[in-house]
């Protein structure tokens, strides 16, 4: 397993960092922290990475994909962890093209997913009900009525919730809560009668939401997959999106270190840079080694998930598992590093602290992500 990039991967690196760059600027989420966007995100940079074929890098291209894997989204992912760069990309290009990939019906394929790829559509998934990632303890139940289904339950932490054009649903159909047997995903219009959706602030400036489901009525050709056979469906989305999330968090932390090691080069005291103090050489150069370590188990996790590898999950986890651990070092040290103007609104660097710790807690946490290769591997 080659960890280094082919041609394909190299082109879209090369377009995604030029493109973020330029397009969604540090500035740019400050505009939309300042102007209390709901959405969360500018509709417009969603657009413009659809024209450059970046939404549809997971769809395959008999449906207007590029289909060029989950290592070009990682790739994506970092140029956007570079500039905080705010689009439904995870919830919608990496999380609901997996799961349409994986679980959809050809009907439900040919309607979506070249949708997902031509940024025409905001898809969500709905998954978490506890405070703390736990994909499989879901209480929401899925009760069989006439032709289809009748939905009731509560979900938390939807990604993009609040500007989701349609949401995947995680219920229960059959068992008992907590059990990975008989869960089931269904397509769910956010906008049906029953469904209530809540906007809840981030820290990140992030759009999230909670909803709530009261006797839904949904069509069984909205199932997405068996019934009671949706958890390696979701299981499989789900480390995708963690491998493209740590991506992301690799992102965030180079651009961290990078800003860090400019402002140690210019700032003076005692008539020198402070980047000459040796205290402060030996901890860059231990941040340096560590993201060093990190971009090697981001790229192992993707390539891994791209062949198939039977390891894949255990790496998806490993990968976010250092990645949090990585990216929060990495903020802390740009913060105490940059002096007191880390503190303030006015240093980018406060961004890019919470955007780290949020993207720590999603999908799992280091200690989750811990526990579930201990796991895995039956120790």
């Amino acid at each position: 397993m080659a960890l280094v990039l082919n041609d394909d991967e190299r082109m879209v690196k090369d377009t995604a960092d030029q493109f973020f760059a330029e397009a969604a600027p540090v500035a740019e989420l400050r505009r939309l922290r300042d102007s209390r966007d709901p959405r969360g995100f500018s509709p417009d940079l969603w657009a413009r990475m659809a024209e450059l074929g970046l939404s549809g890098v997971l769809v395959d291209e008999a449906h207007g994909g590029t289909g060029l894997g989950l290592m070009a989204a990682g790739l994506i992912a970092e140029a956007m962890g570079r500039t905080l760069a705010a689009a439904p990309f995870l919830s919608t290009s990496v999380l609901a093209a997996t799961l349409l990939a994986r679980g959809g019906s050809d009907e439900q394929k040919a309607r979506l997913l070249p949708r997902i790829a031509a940024g025409g559509i905001v898809i969500a998934l709905a998954g978490d009900e506890v405070a703390r990632h736990a994909p499989a303890r879901i209480e929401t139940r899925a009760e069989a009525a006439g032709n289809g289904w009748r939905i009731t339950g509560s979900k938390r932490f939807v990604l993009d919730g609040p500007a989701a054009d349609l949401l995947v649903v995680v219920a229960r159909s059959s068992s008992e809560p907590a059990s990975r047997e008989g869960l089931s995903l269904f397509l769910v219009d956010p906008d049906a009668p029953g469904v209530t959706r809540t906007p809840r602030p981030m820290v990140d400036s992030r759009a999230v939401a909670d909803v709530r489901l009261e006797g839904v009525a949904v069509d069984d050709a909205d199932r997405l997959g068996p019934v009671d056979g949706g958890w390696p469906i979701l299981e499989a989305a789900l480390d995708s999106a963690r491998a493209v999330l740590a991506a992301e968090m690799l992102g965030v932390a180079g651009q961290s270190f990078d800003a860090t090691l400019d402002y140690l080069r210019t700032r003076e005291q005692f008539g020198k840079p402070i980047g000459s103090f040796q205290a402060l050489q030996h901890r860059a150069a231990h941040l340096f080694c560590e993201l060093e370590l990190a971009r090697s188990v981001v790229m192992k996790a993707l390539r891994a998930l791209d062949e198939g590898d039977v390891r894949a999950p255990v790496f998806a986890s490993l990968a976010k598992a250092k990645l949090g651990e990585v990216t929060r070092l990495a903020t802390n040290e740009a913060v105490q590093m940059h002096g007191g103007i880390g503190m303030t609104d006015d240093c980018d660097i406060g961004f890019y602290m919470k955007r780290a710790r949020a993207a720590a807690e999603t999908f799992g946490d280091t200690a989750f992500h811990g526990e579930r290769i201990a796991r895995i591997m039956r120790y």
